[in-house]
């Protein structure tokens, strides 16, 4: 009998690149960028037929947990747990691992982020199916690697090593060498001639036992967190008493990088993380001058402009050059598209209720 696959869904970003369309109650993955699904819908609709409803869980914050319970009104009322306090994404695994094991000690569990992009649902499901295989036959943690299509700074990477030799498929799988941060833009340049360098998606794949292993011998204070987590009366109790005691640290720092045995499955599916306005307008419809928009505009004499529009105002452009135009029902963001990076920056500065 296979093994079950449980999936944890980490929803609890911010999202801040997006103002003023996202707002601390309304992160990236709660918008609507690419079509006309949030990208949590999106993300859920992609696990159909691989993982039921009842077997994920949806890990969010207490200032967006409304909004979600709203968006997710037919998900499993009970599979949306909020966070107390933001503890990166070391102690949100941890938890979700918790909750799953309380469930299944045995299984095997997916990690993945709420905010991506991915177009070949086929596609990621065999990725997944592939690192599920293998962490199940090799009992060692896997992690998915995107092929570079540029060298993106803005991205960590994974050295790929040796290919691993599986019962069932190999050819994806192979020995993780170490993991890279996000790198300048020449050193980038470097992984990407030499070929065997892979973009860190946040994905990840085990068994439960594996996990465990590693959280025991790395993070024993998330290991002891966990273990308080395992029996359901517990669970509500540990979560509102230890969450917010648990260090900030992010699970590649905490368990991935200090592990000794790590495979890499190449991703056969198209991926974005769509982190700015500038790769949203990938998927916008573009003039003959440049100009990216979801809505409906003329231009004149202007080009190379992005243009959100929530509320069907009538958009025109004259004499302008790489802005970005966003505007939503009580807010308008006018900026150069090369100061894009710089939003989240601009933030602190508004007033509260529009931040």
């Amino acid at each position: 009998m296979p093994t079950p696959i449980y999936a944890l869904i980490l929803a609890g970003g911010s999202g801040e690149r997006f103002w003023p369309l996202s707002r601390r109650a309304r992160p990236k993955q709660l918008l609507r960028l690419v079509s006309d699904k949030t990208l949590l819908e999106e993300t859920l609709a992609r696990l159909e037929g691989l993982v039921p409803n009842e077997r994920i869980l949806v890990l969010t914050n207490a200032e967006q947990e409304s909004a979600v319970r709203k968006l997710l009104g037919n998900f499993p009322k009970e599979n949306i747990i909020a966070e107390p306090a933001k503890r990166d994404t070391a102690a949100a695994v941890a938890l979700g691992t918790g909750w799953v094991v309380a469930r299944d000690h045995a299984a095997t569990m997916l990690i993945l982020p709420a905010d991506h992009v991915i177009s070949n649902q086929v596609a990621f499901q065999e990725s997944l199916a592939l690192a599920a295989d293998a962490a199940e036959e090799t009992g060692e943690l896997v992690t998915i690697g995107i092929k570079p299509t540029w060298a993106c700074p803005g991205y960590g990477y994974i050295e790929q090593g040796t290919p691993v030799r599986l019962r069932k498929r190999s050819d994806a799988v192979h020995r993780v060498l170490r993991f890279r941060e996000k790198p300048n833009l020449d050193l980038a340049e470097s992984f990407l001639r030499k070929g065997n360098f892979r973009w860190n998606a946040g994905m990840f794949v085990w068994s439960v036992p594996t996990v465990l292993r590693e959280f025991n011998r790395q993070a024993p204070e998330l290991a002891d967190f966990i273990s308080q987590l395992r029996a359901p009366k517990n669970f509500e109790k540990a979560l509102r008493e230890r969450f917010s005691k648990l260090p900030r640290i992010s699970f590649d720092y905490a368990i991935m990088e200090k592990a000794d045995r790590v495979l890499v499955v190449e991703a056969s599916f198209d991926w974005d993380d769509i982190g700015s306005w500038r790769a949203v307008a990938n998927y916008f419809e573009k003039d003959n001058q440049g100009n990216a928009a979801n809505c409906a505009i003329t231009a004149l004499d202007s080009s190379h402009n992005i243009i959100f529009e929530e509320g069907g105002t009538t958009i025109a452009l004259l004499g302008v050059h790489d802005l970005i135009v966003v505007r939503t029902k009580d807010a308008l963001l006018v900026c150069h598209r090369h100061e894009a990076e710089k939003i989240k920056n601009l933030i602190g500065k508004l007033p509260p209720e529009v931040q």
